[in-house]
């Protein structure tokens, strides 16, 4: 499961990291808590974390052509000081007792700025930090599972800390936690990154990087399964405190079993997929953890029992996890050199840019038709969506018989 770990270079990242993103999810949790107390308003609370996650819809291309040409290892010790900087200044601002929900907002938008960047770079920078490229998919899946595994000690972790301390402490442990980042990029040595010789042109650059995606068929294909599913289904969990609060009668900590509950599914993935011995038939495991992800989802919608509702939660996380991780490791390992920055700021467009969108979409949709009658829609769609994906593939496929050799075909078969 840690062969990937012996890479020098990725296990000082993946050691950095993960104090990191434990600091990071501190924050999010901490942000959401603090500005619904401050103004009482759902909307506001829903605009946060729209303004922290929509700049990744309209930078992530650009991201990738600009990544694309320069060293990614310096970039990304660029990114995570400038980032470590938007935690100082929300971190200073609260401390100083400094509540304005303007420069909050204002904060939480330079965050999500940052991130489409970073994150587009942190995913490119992925094979230059791993010696045998045949670990890589490893590598993918062991960020996952840092990632999920912080995303719920993180918010526990703020749970306590607000609750003891304040939230002022949570933006500092923030802030602290970019230290190890920066020394474990600083400790790694990376042969510098060849600069692209033609200047930055970005009208070109899209196209370049949109051509090269439709041409890889099978990659268009997954990024629009990807795009249909952040917009209509992974958005679900905007609608889990209403599940929590209304239909299961709870509270906070409700609220916070559907969370966890997702998160073990989605660590439990990424452990699955950490431990694949190849990156082969990326594309049925990520059918296959679609189809749990909807049926998941639709019985969920049904459910009357709470047990069962946890459940569920646990398999669309193992479902979420196993579909974008998927689709993260075919681009990662069948991109072409100097496409692989454009082919991941698409993925990133289609999977961080869409989710905010989808969210609002849901939250919409859920005000008219009513919760559970939404959340079964989703999970029709995401079982829609792979009917169409799995169409048009052996369609391909028989096209591609079609065309080939006759001598080649009855080698074939």
């Amino acid at each position: 499961m840690f062969k990937a770990l012996k890479s020098k270079n990725f296990k000082l990242f993946f050691y950095g990291q993960s104090v990191s993103v434990i600091g990071t999810w501190m924050q999010k949790t901490a942000v959401s808590w603090m500005v619904y107390s401050i103004t009482g308003s759902v909307f506001l609370l829903g605009l946060a974390t729209f303004l922290s996650m929509i700049p990744s819809l309209f930078l992530a291309p650009l991201a990738g052509s600009i990544i694309g040409r320069y060293d990614r290892h310096r970039a990304m010790m660029v990114l995570q000081s400038l980032a470590m900087l938007q935690a100082g200044a929300l971190a200073l601002l609260i401390y100083l007792k400094i509540y304005n929900i303007n420069f909050i907002l204002a904060l939480s938008l330079i965050q999500g700025i940052i991130n489409a960047f970073d994150m587009t770079c942190r995913q490119t920078m992925m094979i230059d930090i791993v010696d045998n490229k045949e670990d890589l998919p490893n590598a993918v899946a062991l960020n996952s599972t840092l990632n999920n595994f912080a995303r719920i000690a993180g918010p526990a972790l703020a749970g306590i800390i607000l609750h003891q301390y304040g939230e002022d402490i949570c933006f500092i442990g923030n802030f602290v936690s970019y230290v190890p980042v920066l020394i474990s990029l600083m400790m790694m040595k990376i042969t510098p990154h060849i600069k692209a010789e033609n200047k930055l042109n970005m009208i070109d650059d899209l196209m370049e990087g949109l051509d090269y995606v439709k041409k890889e068929t099978e990659m268009a294909r997954m990024l629009l399964m990807l795009t249909c599913s952040s917009l209509f289904v992974i958005s679900l969990n905007t609608l889990m405190p209403v599940f929590a609060k209304d239909i299961f009668n709870g509270n906070a900590q409700t609220f916070s079993w559907f969370e966890s509950a997702a998160g073990i599914g989605s660590v439990l993935s990424a452990i699955y997929l950490a431990n694949l011995k190849s990156a082969e038939n990326m594309s049925k495991l990520m059918i296959s953890a679609s189809l749990l992800l909807g049926f998941s989802v639709i019985i969920l919608a049904v459910s009357s029992s709470i047990t069962i509702a946890l459940i569920c939660m646990t398999l669309s996380g193992i479902g979420m996890m196993g579909q974008t991780s998927s689709i993260n490791i075919y681009i990662q390992t069948h991109s072409a050199v100097n496409m692989r920055s454009r082919s991941i700021s698409y993925y990133m467009m289609a999977y961080q840019g869409m989710i905010p969108v989808g969210s609002l979409i849901i939250g919409y949709v859920s005000h008219f038709l009513g919760v559970r009658a939404t959340v079964a829609i989703q999970g029709i769609i995401c079982i829609i969506s792979v009917i169409v994906y799995v169409y048009y593939k052996k369609h391909k496929a028989i096209d591609d018989l079609e065309t080939c050799p006759v001598e080649y075909r009855n080698s074939k078969f």
